[in-house]
């Protein structure tokens, strides 16, 4: 992973976006109407792990959801809000955390300054959130679609109109359902400034492509050492968004508990590889030990390849080993794997 890129510091309720840390975000699923479902919806997110939410405040009724949810929930919590800046005033007074906004679709640079001198005053960050559908006409008609360098330049044009109203709390997105082309404007906008950057592929569709696009996206940058909040958008229970975005941070190796490797299986192989593997990973779904753990076929793929993990199990024919840094430490039946797994796993975990 490249260096992180220097990050202007940004605090969002009690989190700090200075590039140190990254943050998982999820957005509320349930319609603003429902406060009470929206509540629930918001302290499962954060049972989940979910670090950030954003709830939408589509009308001036919304802004109940703000004081309703911030009385029941410890993560910050984001207003998105289009169109009315009187909303974005109001909900900064209801105590959000932060505002995201399009400062171009919410009016005169009167109505612009209002929102920049209200959220200054209660100290909320704002996030500017550009994506393809929202690019201003000028723009299109001058870059003729929605490219990277289109989605640039509208970003730091909305930043310039908080930045001339002294505002620089600002968190910056610039979203694309085409992964290639979210990629490229990120890394082009991080060339460009240090405001902190939010990821997320939008629309990317149903739980199975929406990860597959949003791990190539959202990984790709933060193997370079860019973004400081992540949202795994998928048309699905935001709570899977959250898992979700917790195996890309481990993928990329800046995520936390159990890492799982597996070797895919081949006509080695003599053990049912791929049940022991799924209950190995389902029994430490909730597991916050920085340890990895190997499942593997055969002795090929065992204590060889996957020598620098904690502990781990190579099949043999009804049986295997168990290992750890490539020391081989006993021989188990093949009912027994799961259980004398977890077993070294617990000593492990006692230790710490």
């Amino acid at each position: 992973m490249k260096n992180k890129r220097t990050v202007r510091n940004v605090k969002v309720g009690n989190f700090l976006l200075d590039g140190e840390r990254i943050y998982i975000q999820s957005m509320l699923s349930v319609p603003s109407y429902d406060i009470e479902g929206s509540v629930r919806q918001a302290e499962e997110l954060e049972r989940a792990g979910c670090e950030i939410v954003r709830a939408a405040i589509p009308d001036m009724e919304a802004v109940k959801l703000i004081p309703a949810i911030k009385e029941r929930v410890n993560i910050p919590l984001v207003a998105d809000i289009h169109f009315d800046y009187k909303i974005a005033l109001a909900a900064a007074e209801a105590g959000v955390d932060k505002i995201r906004i399009n400062p171009g679709n919410i009016g005169s640079a009167e109505k612009v300054k209002a929102v920049a001198d209200v959220c200054r005053s209660r100290n909320i960050p704002i996030r500017i959130g550009v994506n393809s559908g929202s690019l201003e006409k000028d723009i299109l008609a001058e870059y003729g679609r929605p490219c990277a360098e289109a989605l640039v330049k509208s970003a730091l044009r909305h930043v310039k109109m908080l930045t001339d109203n002294d505002f620089e709390d600002i968190v910056i997105s610039i979203k694309s359902s085409d992964v290639p082309t979210m990629i490229s404007a990120y890394r082009l906008l991080a060339e460009q400034t240090d405001f902190p950057l939010h990821l997320g592929v939008t629309e990317a569709g149903t739980e199975r492509m929406g990860l597959i696009k949003s791990a190539v996206g959202i990984g790709s940058l933060l193997c370079d050492g860019i973004g400081e909040t992540i949202r795994v958008s998928l048309t699905a229970d935001p709570v899977r968004e959250i898992a979700a975005a917790k195996d890309i941070l481990k993928a990329v190796g800046r995520g936390s508990g159990v890492t799982i490797v597996s070797c895919p299986t081949c006509g080695r192989t003599r053990i049912d590889l791929i049940k022991a593997a799924s209950e190995v990973e389902a029994a430490l779904a909730d597991c916050e030990l920085p340890i990895k753990v190997a499942v593997m076929g055969c002795a090929v793929n065992g204590p060889g390849e996957a020598r620098d993990a904690d502990i781990g199990i190579a099949g043999g024919d009804g049986c295997a080993v168990i290992f750890s840094k490539g020391e081989l430490l006993r021989k188990i039946p093949e009912d027994r794997i799961v259980p004398e797994l977890l077993a070294e796993i617990n000593k492990l975990r006692e230790k710490c």
